[in-house]
């Protein structure tokens, strides 16, 4: 039976006690209501430590939004997969569709980070998603098969691993797969790691929906056989909506 599993991706948002003020108050509610599923969120890289420390004790799971694939070196601007496992994260968000888009990472160097993080000990959430144009030709399929395939070449064992599918349309424009549309992808997303890694891992890999996933969304995208929670964007910056989601996802 796979674990549902909520994160949220604060993005850019939030200075550092705005971050502690935000993570407490979601670490007392998850900490109070001990929910069936997985729940994790993602601050920015400055407030990683102060995060971590508010929200170990609830069960929260620390996340990070990015790492580069060296240790270290010159790469001014740039967090390792080790400084983040230092500083106690248990996820980072690899492939988002912002860092695909706005920062130029091609799938061989998002491929690079997901073996990175996973050496390091580091459980990754794989992001892959198509834009309007490409929903609009018909090539999703294609799209989203070709991500998972070269994002994780030469990686052996995908028991880390979380596969997030992020319509790039519908990330923070309001828009939502339908159910029908978000599951069929999902079904697509687990016959694709059935071919690569066998039926034992593909039917004990945890595929979220992310897309504007809000409140009044969440438990019937939640309910599809192969949706397996969400990355949660604007709305897990709201402690009230978030935890609805969670509450949607049991």
């Amino acid at each position: 039976m796979r674990r549902t599993i909520i994160v949220g991706n604060w993005k850019m948002n939030n200075t550092i006690a705005e971050s502690v003020e935000l993570a407490t108050a979601i670490a007392e509610k998850v900490g109070a209501a001990k929910p069936e599923c997985e729940v994790g969120i993602a601050p920015t890289f400055p407030a990683l430590h102060e995060v971590g420390k508010v929200i170990e004790w609830s069960g929260v799971k620390l996340a990070a939004q990015n790492c580069h694939y060296e240790d270290d070196g010159a790469f001014t601007g740039e967090v390792s997969a080790r400084m983040l496992a230092a500083a106690g994260c248990s996820y980072v968000i690899l492939g988002h569709s912002e860092r695909r888009q706005l920062f130029g990472e091609t799938s061989d160097i998002v491929n690079r980070k997901v073996k990175k993080a996973l050496a390091e000990g580091l459980r990754v959430i794989l992001c892959v998603g198509e834009t309007l144009d490409e929903r609009e030709r018909g090539v999703t399929g294609e799209i989203v098969t070709a991500q998972v395939v070269e994002g994780l070449a030469e990686v052996a064992d995908i028991s880390n691993l979380v596969i997030a599918y992020e319509p790039v349309w519908a990330i923070g424009t309001g828009r939502t797969a339908t159910k029908e549309q978000a599951q069929e992808v999902h079904a697509s997303i687990r016959s694709t790691i059935e071919g690569l890694y066998g039926e034992q891992a593909a039917r004990h890999l945890r595929i979220q929906y992310g897309g504007s996933v809000k409140p009044s969304n969440a438990a019937e995208l939640f309910g599809m056989p192969d949706i397996d929670g969400g990355l949660i964007g604007g709305a897990s910056l709201k402690v009230e909506d978030f935890m609805a989601i969670i509450e949607a996802a049991g």
